[in-house]
C-alpha cells in the first residue's frame, strides 16, 4: 500500500491497514491448509508510521481465527496441546457441573455437536440428564438449533460445538466464538487450580468417570479436476459397497447422510432427519466409528476415526 498518510478511504492510516489486511487474511485463508502453514512475512522500513501499520497487520492476520480456539497446558517443563475433542469434554462437563452445584441446570437442557466429533460429550451429557442432539458439519446448523428451541421451547441450549475448535457457550452468537470461550477456559482453569489440579488432571478425572476417549482425522488430497471425480468415485463405492468390517470388528450401522438413510446390521433401514450431506459413517460393535467426509473448502477427503476403551492403553490399541 502507498499513500498519503491522513483520514479517508484514500489515506494509509489504520483503518485501511486494517481494512487491506483482512482482506489478506481472507485470500491466504482460501489458498487452504498449505498456504496458512506457510504464513505471512510482516516487515517494516524507516517510513512513517511503518512500524505501527505493521503491528496493526501483524494484529489483525492473528486474531483472523478468533471464532476458534486452542488450548495448550503446562506439563512439567513442556506444553501440551489439548485436542478439539479434549477441550470439548472439559468445557462441558464443567458446564454443567457447575450448573448441577447452583441449581440452575434445566431439566430439558440440551448440548448440540456434530456428527464426527467425539461420543465422548454425549456420554457427559447423559450423566447430567441433557439431551444430545447432532448435527451435519457447519456451525450454521447447529446455530440453526438454537433458533428452532428458542422458538419451540422444546429445549434450553447449554452448550454446542463442532469438529474444527468450534464452540459456543451463549446464544448472542450464533455462530462459533473463541472470545467467550477463553473466558471460560480461564474460568475452569482458575476452578481447578484452587482444587490442586491442572487441566490434565482435570481430563483424567473425566476420562476415570466417563471412559477413555480417543480421536484421529486423517486428511488425504485430491487435486485437480481428476482428483476431485477419482474422490467422488470413491465415494460412490464405499456407499454402493459399504464394508460389514472394519480393523476385525463388525459394523453395526451404516449411515449415509446423502441419502438420509441408516442401514443397521440386521438390514433393518432407519431415516437420518437431518439436512443432507456427503458423508459416509460406519458405527462397529465396540462403540468406534470411521466417518467419511470430503472437505467443503479444500480439494481433500477427511477420514475421521473414533475409538474407546477401559484405560488409556485400551483405547490407544
Amino acid at each position: 500500500m502507498h499513500s498519503v498518510l491522513g483520514v479517508g478511504t484514500n489515506r494509509m492510516n489504520i483503518y485501511t491497514v486494517r481494512r487491506a489486511a483482512a482482506d489478506l487474511a481472507q485470500y491466504v485463508c482460501e489458498g487452504g491448509e498449505e498456504a496458512k502453514t506457510r504464513g505471512v512475512v510482516i516487515a517494516y522500513d524507516t517510513r512513517h508510521f511503518s512500524k505501527e501499520f505493521a503491528v496493526e497487520t501483524a494484529k489483525v492476520l492473528g486474531a483472523y481465527g478468533r471464532d476458534r480456539l486452542g488450548v495448550a497446558v503446562r506439563n512439567g517443563q513442556s506444553y501440551e496441546l489439548l485436542t478439539g475433542n479434549q477441550l470439548r469434554a472439559l468445557l462441558l462437563n464443567y458446564i454443567l457441573q457447575t450448573k448441577q452445584s447452583n441449581g440452575t441446570l434445566p431439566e430439558n437442557g440440551v448440548m448440540i455437536k456434530t456428527i464426527v466429533t467425539s461420543e465422548l460429550g454425549a456420554k457427559i451429557a447423559a450423566y447430567y440428564g441433557v439431551e444430545t442432539v447432532n448435527t451435519v458439519t457447519g456451525f450454521k446448523y447447529i446455530a440453526e438449533k438454537i433458533a428452532e428451541y428458542e422458538q419451540s421451547g422444546a429445549y434450553k441450549y447449554l452448550f454446542g460445538y463442532e469438529e474444527s475448535y468450534g464452540y459456543l457457550i451463549e446464544t448472542f452468537v450464533r455462530d462459533k466464538d473463541a472470545v467467550q470461550v477463553a473466558l471460560k477456559v480461564a474460568e475452569m482453569a482458575s476452578f481447578y487450580e484452587l482444587h490442586g489440579k491442572t487441566l490434565l488432571d482435570a481430563l483424567e478425572d473425566v476420562y476415570k468417570q466417563f471412559g477413555y476417549y480417543k480421536e484421529a482425522l486423517i486428511s488425504k488430497v485430491f487435486e485437480g479436476k481428476s482428483g476431485q471425480e477419482e474422490m467422488a468415485a470413491m465415494l460412490d463405492t464405499v456407499r454402493q459397497n459399504p464394508p460389514t468390517e472394519i480393523a476385525g470388528k463388525k459394523v453395526v450401522l451404516f449411515e449415509d447422510y446423502l441419502t438420509a438413510t441408516a442401514t443397521a446390521i440386521t438390514g433393518d433401514k432407519l431415516p437420518i432427519d437431518l439436512s443432507k450431506e456427503n458423508v459416509l459413517k460406519f458405527i462397529l460393535e465396540d462403540e468406534s466409528w470411521v466417518a467419511i467426509r470430503p472437505s467443503g473448502t479444500e480439494p481433500k477427503c477427511k477420514y475421521y476415526f473414533g475409538v474407546t476403551g477401559e484405560s488409556a492403553g485400551q483405547a490407544s490399541e
